[in-house]
């Protein structure tokens, strides 16, 4: 007699049915529930009677196989189980994953079917470490197919194992190619016996590997990065992340010629700047000398068609230059608190001339709201009123020219200011409008146009303006013939009336030529000439020498008050000159020193008077701006 039947049939299966591990229901074929073990309602969280109070065909029936006639199908003569993974509800809410293997138990004398057995396991933690695994593979997948990098990996023989979509654009093989090849057919022999090392330094390798053999024959210049593959804490191969460098090459050669010939330009700029403006300081300087002299009406015309000449070269040369500083984006504003009502008085005082010889009414209207007091840029401010003024002029034969400026408020945002230039002249024809503000564009045709002009003063006051925060447009005169240029500025507003400063003026302090010793430090004979004759008409007497070499030694001699010192000149150049001068002498001594260059370069200024110059003037120099470098010089002298 077998052990089975000393214990029963019965007790044994009602053993097995509560002490085992998993689920088990059975269920009619009718889909009612018989009896649930123990474990399936722990698993599941309920009691038997609330286990039993839900559809019994729930735990018999999977997603598939969905009805009694479709399980019975499935559990012919030839398949007496399915296995199915379900998803089910804990009675706490979480969702849990179970393993049900459904069997049918028949009658062993008719083969009827009876009931179904379905065991249960819960499968959650294997099933919940399955999806990270499967998520970790499909970002490890996306991260590889979608990198805009090579990346290959390969095995500690050296063996390619794997590669993405961008190792074939850079190698030209196909991935299948690849796989089971030595990775040294792309990196090189000596870089492989490198990272297989085992005292590698990946960082070291890393910089060693600069080339990706291509298919072709070529080789791709590439930045590789290395990373160990380590499963089970055991290092199995190596990832090589290759990023191809070619564009990144091209764009880094692109910049440094791009600033090479930035570079260039402005070299050029300010030897154009130097070696035209020298010149020029002879022509117009002289013509000045000339006109002081006695001259007949005819002879003095012709002197002044030369100066006039002269001086449109010179604003031709500097519209060229000031359009190339803010090219460049080298213009910077310098802020301070002004009077805009002065400042749009001087502006108008300078252009009046012009208007008169032409006989033209010149007006301003100021609105009340707009304040005195601004914080702003008052020389840019200047420079754009010039220019569109003097066009106004320029292009109004007869009828008038005014300006007006008004408060504009919009609704969250600081107020601006809006000045507006309007003219009587000839207008600008509809089809022009467009290209007004473009660099070196001219209404009139270069060789039918009857004013003169770069074409660039516009595009300078566009680009201005934009710095100033505000924008500039033109309009048609709704009054009639003429044009309108309105542009506006972000200024702030300076309410507090004491921040208006007390303008006031300098008395000419002219002495006697004995009495103040002035140097010129000059290699061109020409604006030697020019300066020396000048400082006679303004009463003084001056010394001249050709280089800074002479410029020390004359010190040496003499203690100057004044030494107008040119920057570029042979044997020793300005700057050195004033070092020596300076290192020379007791601060008692010190005289005042003037760059006199023909530089004109934004932050030219800066950089003379940083290495101890005094003052600073661009050539051509005027009597008018000598005069003031004196005045300036004997008022700091009082004080």
């Amino acid at each position: 007699m077998s052990d089975v039947n000393i214990f029963g049939h019965q007790a044994l299966f009602e053993h097995v049915y509560k002490s085992a591990p998993i689920g088990i229901a059975l269920v009619t074929v009718e889909g009612h529930w018989i009896s649930v073990n123990p474990a399936a309602c722990k698993m599941f969280g309920y009691t038997e009677e609330e286990l039993m109070a839900q559809p019994a065909s729930d735990y018999v029936y999977s997603n598939c196989i969905n009805n009694k006639e479709k399980l019975l199908h499935s559990l012919d003569d030839t398949s007496s189980t399915i296995a199915v993974e379900k998803q089910f509800s804990h009675k706490d809410g979480n969702q849990i994953w179970a393993s049900m293997h459904v069997s049918l138990v028949r009658d062993d004398k008719e083969n009827t079917p009876l009931f179904f057995i379905s065991q249960i396991v819960d499968i959650t933690d294997s099933k919940v470490a399955e999806q990270r695994l499967q998520e970790s593979i499909e970002r490890y997948t996306s991260l590889k197919k979608y990198n805009h990098d090579a990346i290959i990996s390969f095995n500690l023989e050296g063996k390619i194992i794997n590669g993405n979509q961008m190792a074939e654009q850079l190698t030209g093989f196909k991935i299948p190619e690849l796989i089971g090849t030595k990775i040294s057919r792309l990196i090189g022999e000596r870089n492989l016996s490198r990272i297989l090392s085992s005292a590698a330094d990946y960082v070291a390798v890393e910089k060693g590997i600069n080339g990706i053999h291509h298919r072709d024959g070529h080789t791709v210049e590439v930045l590789a990065t290395l990373a160990p593959i380590v499963i089970h804490n055991q290092n199995v191969g190596f990832y090589i992340i290759a990023k191809d460098m070619t564009e990144q090459k091209r764009l880094i050669i692109e910049k440094e010629a791009a600033e090479k010939t930035n570079k260039a330009k402005s070299e050029f700029l300010a030897m154009m700047s130097h070696e035209i403006r020298t010149p020029m300081n002879g022509v117009i300087g002289m013509t000045d000398l000339i006109l002081e002299t006695e001259l007949d009406e005819e002879q003095r015309d012709y002197v002044q068609i030369i100066k006039k000449s002269g001086t449109t070269l010179l604003n031709i040369i500097n519209d060229i230059l000031d359009f190339s500083k803010i090219e460049s984006g080298r213009t910077e504003l310098v802020e301070e608190t002004f009077s805009l009502r002065i400042a749009l008085s001087e502006t108008m005082n300078m252009i009046l001339p012009k208007a008169l010889e032409k006989n033209i009414e010149v007006t301003t209207s100021v609105a009340s709201e707009v304040p005195d007091q601004v914080h702003g840029d008052v020389t840019k401010l200047r420079q754009v009123l010039m220019n569109l003024l003097s066009n106004a002029i320029k292009f109004t034969p007869n009828g008038a020219v005014s300006i007006s400026v008004q408060c504009l408020n919009h609704e969250g945002n600081p107020p601006l200011i809006q000045f507006s230039v309007v003219d009587t002249g000839i207008g600008v024809p509809e089809e022009k409008v467009a290209h007004l503000f473009e660099p070196f564009y001219q209404v009139d045709h270069y060789m039918t146009r009857k004013v003169e002009g770069t074409g660039l003063g516009l595009a300078i006051c566009k680009k201005l303006v934009k710095l100033m925060g505000g924008d500039i447009w033109y309009e048609r005169n709704l009054n009639g013939s003429g044009s309108v240029f309105a542009f506006t500025v972000d200024f702030s507003f300076k309410t507090n009336a004491s921040g208006i400063q007390n303008n006031g003026t300098i008395q000419e302090n002219h002495v006697s030529g004995n009495e103040l010793r002035i140097l010129i430090a000059e290699d061109n004979e020409v604006n030697q000439l020019v300066l020396k004759k000048m400082l006679e008409k303004l009463g003084y007497n001056s010394t001249t020498v050709h280089n800074g070499l002479e410029a020390v030694e004359a010190f040496k001699r003499h203690p100057y008050d004044i030494v107008f010192m040119d920057i570029q000149m042979p044997f020793m150049d300005g700057m050195d000159a004033v070092k020596a001068i300076k290192e020379s002498i007791s601060s008692e001594r010190d005289p005042y020193i003037v760059a006199v260059t023909a530089h004109a370069i934004k932050g030219d200024r800066e950089r003379y008077l940083e290495m101890g110059m005094d003052e600073y003037v661009s050539k051509p120099v005027s009597m008018h701006m000598i005069s003031g470098i004196i005045d300036k010089f004997m008022a700091e002298k009082k004080v």
